[in-house]
């Protein structure tokens, strides 16, 4: 199972406060995190890519701060995230760089990634950043998002970037070493599941209750993300973060719990785009521009010859021959108005026909999913 990780393609490793930051003090947990970066640089030399969502700018800026309160007012557990944030980058870019690697600061809140337009630009700058070589280091937007920091989570906000950049693996690391048949708390013969296939109610049941209302984190809200990202085709991994070297502990054999997806990330983003969106306009392109769908190319404006209805960047648009036979769907990357202008033009005309350089594809082929296309020979045999 170890080698779920050792041969993922794409990484992201959640990292929660209670690990980076010592509950005594507030201070940052300095040789644990310069360990966990020396495990991050080994995948990186096998040419996986990495994404760490980390918490812990709360509880750093409290320490910064000197605030004694058991609980903040919102607007002072802003401010302390603020100040805590800019500290938190600071020590991924430091033991990050001991290894040659460089640093990425990305700030999301939920709506990033579910509305399609803000969704679409964070996954084209996440995976610009993986291309350059670069570990994306992500939190939520605490200091402007007031719903998230009521009663978000770093969890699901992993499962989220895993889902946006169909990683292959997403690793919780946790201060419990996985989902067990009861609180290993309260039951000292609780047994440890090391793999789950299905989310049922029953593996709900298992998680318990949150500590309160307000709690943020726990079992309840792993479960959840672990939902979220194995509907996406990615493999989820509970594991203890209490170790040093916590990745290179999971793959000499380390106990944990997987969730098990029943497609990869590509197969689950395709039947996503295909089934679950409702299009918001067509795009009709020639016979050349079919065959290199069909070859595994992108959508290019020169092989578009009409843009119908009127959407925008992001929205789901439907693919069809000259003779209205659909040949696929996608997200389109410009509005419709925009489509118009640069149809029939080759890419390196788009910044002079706009005013601005945007992307050379009309639909990048991750963000198109074939269906079943029949050409005017296979209809007349029909």
């Amino acid at each position: 199972m170890t080698t779920r990780l050792s041969k993922a393609r794409r990484v992201v490793i959640k990292i929660g406060s209670s690990l980076l930051v010592n509950p005594e003090g507030g201070t940052l947990k300095r040789s644990w995190l310069e360990a966990l970066a020396k495990d991050v640089a080994a995948l990186r030399e096998r040419g996986q890519d990495v994404l760490i969502v980390s918490s812990g700018s709360i509880a750093l800026g409290r320490r910064q701060l000197q605030l004694q309160e058991t609980v903040l007012k919102l607007e002072v557990s802003q401010a302390a995230a603020a100040v805590g944030q800019i500290r938190l980058a600071h020590a991924y870019q430091e033991v990050l760089a001991h290894h040659g690697i460089s640093t990425a600061q990305i700030l999301l809140t939920s709506a990033d990634t579910e509305a399609r337009r803000r969704y679409l630009n964070a996954r084209s700058t996440i995976t610009a950043l993986l291309r350059l070589g670069t570990v994306p280091v992500i939190n939520e937007n605490d200091t402007v998002a007031t719903e998230e920091i009521r009663f978000g989570d770093n969890d699901r906000l992993g499962a989220r970037v895993a889902e946006m950049i169909s990683a292959d693996c997403y690793v919780l690391l946790s201060d419990v070493a996985g989902l067990f048949t009861a609180d290993p708390r309260d039951d000292p013969v609780a047994e440890l599941i090391p793999e789950v296939r299905e989310i049922t109610p029953a593996i709900e049941a298992l998680a318990g209750k949150a500590a309160s209302d307000d709690a943020r984190g726990g079992m309840i809200t792993k479960i959840e993300a672990a939902r979220i990202a194995v509907s996406a085709g990615c493999h989820v991994l509970i594991a203890d973060g209490t170790v040093a070297h916590p990745l290179k502990a999971i793959e000499a054999g380390g106990d944990g719990t997987w969730f098990i997806p029943h497609a990869n990330p590509q197969t689950a983003r395709k039947l996503w785009i295909a089934g679950s969106l409702r299009p918001a306009g067509r795009i009709v392109v020639d016979d050349g521009a079919v065959s290199a769908l069909h070859n595994g190319k992108s959508l290019l404006p020169a092989g578009v010859r009409a843009v119908d209805g009127s959407f925008e960047r992001g929205d789901s648009v439907i693919v069809c021959r000259q003779n209205g036979n659909e040949v696929g769907r996608g997200l389109i990357a410009y509005s419709s108005q925009d489509a118009r202008r640069i149809m029939g033009h080759k890419s390196r005309e788009i910044e002079n026909l706009l005013g601005y350089r945007g992307r050379d594809e009309m639909i990048h082929r991750d963000d198109l999913a074939l269906t079943r296309d029949i050409d005017d020979s296979e209809a007349r045999q029909a």
